[in-house]
């Protein structure tokens, strides 16, 4: 193989990295969930704010589909803003143990950190997505902005 060749097939590999890379961190994979009622409804029920419809939802979703990072980010959403934060972070440490590069799980789990109190685990959230998205995401803008507010108000 000639250096000419060698040079495209090295760039056409570069160009699928970036790509592949993308593909792994994003959230929301087509796949059997999105044919699930329970799935369906309980993003429905998210969507509407009805916090305990979306948990009875997605916990018989989750029954069914036990390594669905998505489901298991859902269901924290849900508890977290219910008001249950415990539940909410069991959850969400679940999704990133199925699925450590998860936008929305370390997004979200960085925003009940500030709940708590805790800006240093908020923080380390933020530094997680600073690392996984390429380039900048609404994850990552969107709790650095809620980091940012929360030390504005001078709460440590």
């Amino acid at each position: 193989m000639g250096h000419r060749a060698s040079c495209v097939l090295l760039c056409l590999g570069l160009a699928i990295i970036p790509t592949a890379a993308l593909a792994e961190a994003s959230e929301e994979k087509p796949g059997a969930s999105d044919l699930d009622p329970d799935y369906a409804a309980g993003k429905k029920a998210i969507e509407a704010k009805d916090w305990k419809a979306a948990i009875k939802a997605l916990s018989s979703a989750a029954l069914r589909d036990t390594r669905n990072p998505d489901i298991q980010n859902y269901l924290g959403f849900a508890y977290r803003n219910s008001g249950n934060l415990d539940a909410a972070f069991r959850h969400y440490e679940k999704s990133l143990e199925l699925s450590p590069r998860h936008r929305g799980a370390h997004e979200y789990m960085g925003e009940a950190y500030l709940m708590v109190g805790n800006l240093a685990k908020a923080e380390e959230h933020l530094d997680a997505l600073r690392a996984i998205c390429l380039i900048p995401c609404e994850e990552f803008k969107d709790l650095k902005a809620k980091i940012v507010a929360y030390r504005a108000r001078g709460t440590k």
